[in-house]
């Protein structure tokens, strides 16, 4: 390592020896202390160690949210692994592809999901062994999480240098199939940096960690308030009352939320007769209606709604107080220059609509065993995002759309490609086209819907192929709208014509 490098594992160093005895991470009836969290980071790490664990290594996990998720993720950061943490809600060919897709050394599972990562572990050879996480007893299979730590070896230290990696989140498949995002450890300091700016946090602050810790919504927002010396109060799956209670019992400051999270608390605090204390509450980020934001800012009116844009691979680009220019993304982040460019990379002049591209510390290091398309992404010397959007005079961005090569649907915070849904559907022996677009949809703000064509003399029920396809896919990825037409609309070129798709049957961009 140079003395210019600092990495997570100094951000767990550094609020052992200022905050040791405030609170680092709650969970049920687990709190530990910065003081506590570090040790039990190096205590894992050794563990780790004694397994033959290696810098570069990659550990993958299927679990809920639980203390000990945050604990391997300090204890990679000090040994310079890479967690690679796998969507619980894939199905069983989703997780065996991200794990044979990185080829992890060992995996962790949850109670729910150990089942699944056995299957897995028979097919994919990298995996040595398998380990539990989040509670449950050991098998034949699985030993206990608990028997890795160790007190020999917890003092050593590693060689990790700023750059290492540091964490692989797989983006909604593109051309069929997902995408391993390789963050490193200053890809995460730097967002931690632009979010405490952005956030104003500090050691006072408390995360309320409802989403999952395997999206970059979560990590972000809970590495950013670690970092800033903030305690996490972890949430194990979504629940609006063990929400409402954990902000009134742990002085909840922030969250970041999909919709319908937004709603459903709403909906839980009005049933309770407003029997919750949510005066803590400083910052909320996400998406959601405009309704249901002025109904949380009319309860909790000192409450500031975060806006901003940003995706796995670059997190935070943009952001600001939504109220400050309602409708936009905010301004550029300290650390990001943002420009827009024409299809032939030729910046577009403020007002006029072009492809949001960006040079950052946050900018990630590329996508998995996947060069050319890393080479592609950041040709010219710029992290191509594959959004369009527009600046005002002032400076702020406003979203557009995204490029039709990566069109986005985002049911419920969700990415999903239409490309996708598209070849799971074909894979239906009665449907002979197909075209997959986005949809407004009151409660999860954007809904899926899929235009098909019948091989003749087929009939198909339409719950039938949206059963279909939640068997194949992640059922997030399901349609749920549905519509048989005799044919698709073409382009001069023979492709599906997509913008006539989206007029006739009520798509978005």
């Amino acid at each position: 390592m140079k003395t210019q490098d600092f990495n997570l594992y100094d951000v767990i160093c550094r609020n052992a020896q200022i905050y040791p005895d405030r609170d680092s991470v709650v969970f049920n009836d687990v709190r530990l202390t910065h003081s506590q969290f570090k040790e039990k980071c190096d205590r894992l790490a050794a563990g780790l160690v004694k397994l033959g664990v290696e810098k570069g290594d990659r550990l993958g996990i299927v679990a809920h949210n639980c203390d000990e998720f945050m604990v391997l993720y300090g204890a990679v950061a000090k040994l310079g692994a890479i967690l690679l943490p796998v969507n619980w809600r894939f199905q069983q060919n989703e997780v065996e592809f991200v794990l044979s897709d990185c080829t992890p050394k060992f995996v962790f599972a949850g109670p729910e999901y150990r089942k699944t990562v056995e299957e897995a572990a028979g097919k994919v050879d990298s995996i040595e062994g398998c380990y539990t996480i989040g509670g449950g007893e050991a098998s034949e299979r699985f030993q206990l999480f608990e028997d890795l730590y160790s007190e020999d070896g917890a003092d050593a230290e590693f060689d990790v240098p700023s750059d290492s990696g540091f964490v692989i989140i797989h983006t909604a498949a593109v051309a069929g199939e997902p995408r391993g995002a390789l963050l490193s450890q200053s890809n995460v300091v730097h967002a931690n940096m632009q979010i405490m700016v952005r956030n104003r946090l500090g050691p006072d602050d408390c995360h309320i960690c409802i989403l999952p810790l395997f999206h970059i919504a979560a990590l972000s927002l809970a590495m950013a308030v670690m970092h800033a010396g903030g305690k996490n109060a972890i949430v194990e799956r979504f629940d609006p009352e063990l929400t409402l209670k954990l902000i009134e019992k742990e002085k909840g400051t922030n969250f970041f939320h999909f919709a319908p999270i937004l709603q459903m608390i709403l909906d839980k605090y009005e049933e309770a007769g407003g029997a919750y204390d949510l005066s803590s509450l400083r910052q909320v980020g996400g998406m959601d209606s405009p309704e249901n934001i002025m109904r949380f800012k009319e309860l909790v009116p000192n409450v500031v709604i975060g806006t901003g844009f940003g995706q796995t691979e670059a997190l935070p680009v943009t952001g600001g107080p939504m109220e400050e220019r309602p409708g936009s993304a905010g301004k550029p982040m300290p650390l990001a220059r943002v420009a827009l460019f024409d299809d032939h990379d030729r910046e577009v002049p403020v007002g006029t609509p072009g492809e949001i591209c960006v040079r950052s510390p946050v900018v990630f290091l590329g996508y998995w065993g996947r060069d050319e398309d890393t080479a592609y992404t950041f040709r010219n010397g710029w992290h191509h995002t594959g959004d369009i959007g527009r600046f005002d005079e002032d400076g702020y961005l406003w979203y557009v759309k995204r490029k039709a090569e990566k069109e986005l649907i985002k049911p419920g915070g969700e990415n999903v490609y239409p490309a996708e849904v598209e070849k799971t559907i074909l894979e239906h022996p009665d449907v002979a086209e197909t075209s997959v677009i986005g949809v407004a949809d009151k409660q999860w703000g954007e809904a899926i819907k899929a235009i098909c064509v019948l091989e003749p003399g087929k009939s198909l029920d339409p719950q039938e192929l949206i059963d279909f396809v939640a068997s194949k896919i992640a059922r997030y990825k399901k349609p749920k709208h549905v519509v048989f037409v005799d044919s698709l609309p073409k382009a001069e070129d023979g492709e599906v014509d997509r913008d006539q798709i989206k007029k006739a049957h009520g798509g978005q961009y």
